[in-house]
């Protein structure tokens, strides 16, 4: 079972949160938040946002590496993915925000 950890970072002191896997792989990465109740916002927006595949961008990188964004309905990022080495690794990290993404809990 999937769960967003939400921290505060201490280099800037914006709030970020995590989307991780069952094995605790990040599999989705927030932007920095000025504020815990904002980022708390976006951990709604991937919940409300993250179960439907058009809302995923799926990019190639100018060194040939995979990623993802997940968009809001609104058209703004509201995570990225890790870098992956093919399009198939890439299209299974959205596959497990969709799955994990709905359900998943918070952790501080």
């Amino acid at each position: 079972m999937g769960y967003f950890k939400l921290f505060q970072s201490e280099k800037n002191n914006d709030w970020y949160f995590n989307l991780k896997a069952g094995n605790h792989e990040i599999i989705l990465s927030s932007q920095g938040y000025s504020s815990k109740s904002g980022a708390e916002n976006g951990i709604e927006s991937v919940k409300k946002n993250g179960g439907e595949d058009d809302n995923f961008e799926r990019k190639e990188a100018k060194n040939g590496q995979f990623y993802f964004n997940l968009k809001a309905g609104n058209g703004q990022i509201i995570g990225s993915s890790e870098m992956y080495t093919t399009k198939a690794a890439r299209d299974n990290g959205i596959s497990s925000v969709m799955k994990n993404a709905p359900d998943a809990e918070i952790k501080e």
